[in-house]
């Protein structure tokens, strides 16, 4: 799914339109034809409470549960979360079940995590959301313990682990790729030593280009060779007209096919190694928008096996 200056891409589920409840009925369904075309990932969000006063609500179900669900139901797409709200569930927690998901269904995890930025969510569990870049990095720093030492001594506000009496059960064979979603309340410098990669929200392609410069020039320095992928979203409106040019929607476009290739290209140039559309402010029927995407533009950008160094 990663490889060095190419580009893959996936969908945000759900790929509907928002609406006040997500539509949620038909996404199975949609998920293994996005399969059956050969995209590389699915990718989920994390959100807790239903706000009333707003239509984005995440895919409803709770991010661990639907994950497995998919895992369970289709063969072998990627499926990611961006992101697990660490502040929001402890890292042990966090752990046991990504370690769980990675030994059922070996090889098609990323774990995106977030800080979280959704009021309600925090107040419904009591967690002061002023508080979330530091809980964040508390939790990250514990659960990135747990994943990679199996003998880690962990002391933290969060817990305490001792690997000399005490083991994480599964523990995960390979590495589980994490990512940072966005900035999480935290320095690039940060993000670049930490992660294995970076998962970022939309940008014009010169934007986004100079935030690629400036990580990839702080990885090299953290961890000299190592490839770190750069992964972001696009909300996209596909014309019927393959020829519409672009016109801004939030955090992304309506346009035709033609423009759009034209616009994946320039983010591969810049450095983006992954893209998952998402059909929020979408019109058209989702499979009528799967199709075209999957036999007009994803042969521009296949899938490849995933090559990531953590």
């Amino acid at each position: 799914m990663y490889q060095k200056n190419k580009l893959t891409l996936g969908f945000v589920l759900p790929t509907e339109k928002m609406t006040k409840t997500p539509q949620m009925e038909n996404q199975l369904h949609l998920a293994r034809k996005i399969e059956d075309y050969g995209f590389a990932a699915l990718w989920l969000r994390d959100v807790t409470m239903q706000n009333l006063h707003i239509d984005d609500n995440g895919q409803m179900y709770d991010l661990w549960i639907y994950l497995t669900y998919l895992a369970a139901h289709t063969k072998e797409i990627v499926l990611g979360t961006a992101g697990v709200v660490l502040p929001l569930r402890h890292p042990v927690r966090v752990a046991k079940e990504a370690a769980s998901i990675h030994r059922l269904f070996p090889n098609r995890l990323i774990m995106g995590v977030a800080s979280g930025d959704r009021e309600m969510d925090f107040t419904a569990l009591g967690v002061q959301r002023e508080d979330r870049g530091e809980l964040f990095r508390e939790s990250y720093e514990f659960l990135d313990g747990l994943l990679r030492n199996e003998n880690a001594a962990i002391e933290s506000n969060l817990g305490v682990f001792d690997g000399s009496d005490m083991q994480l059960i599964p523990r995960p064979v390979t590495a589980i790729p994490t990512m940072v979603t966005g900035f999480s309340q935290q320095s690039m410098n940060w993000v670049a030593e930490h992660g294995d990669g970076w998962i970022q929200y939309p940008r014009s392609v010169d934007k986004q280009e100079m935030l690629i410069r400036d990580y990839r020039t702080l990885t090299e320095m953290k961890s000299p060779g190592v490839f770190k992928p750069f992964s972001q979203t696009l909300f996209i409106d596909l014309s019927e007209n393959p020829d519409d040019s672009p016109e801004e929607i939030p955090l992304g476009y309506r346009l035709g096919r033609h423009h759009l290739v034209e616009l994946l290209h320039g983010f591969q140039r810049i450095g983006v190694n992954h893209l998952a559309f998402v059909l929020y402010f979408s019109w058209r029927p989702p499979e009528e928008v799967i199709q075209e995407l999957g036999e007009e533009v994803l042969p521009y950008f296949p899938t490849h096996q995933m090559t990531i160094t953590t």
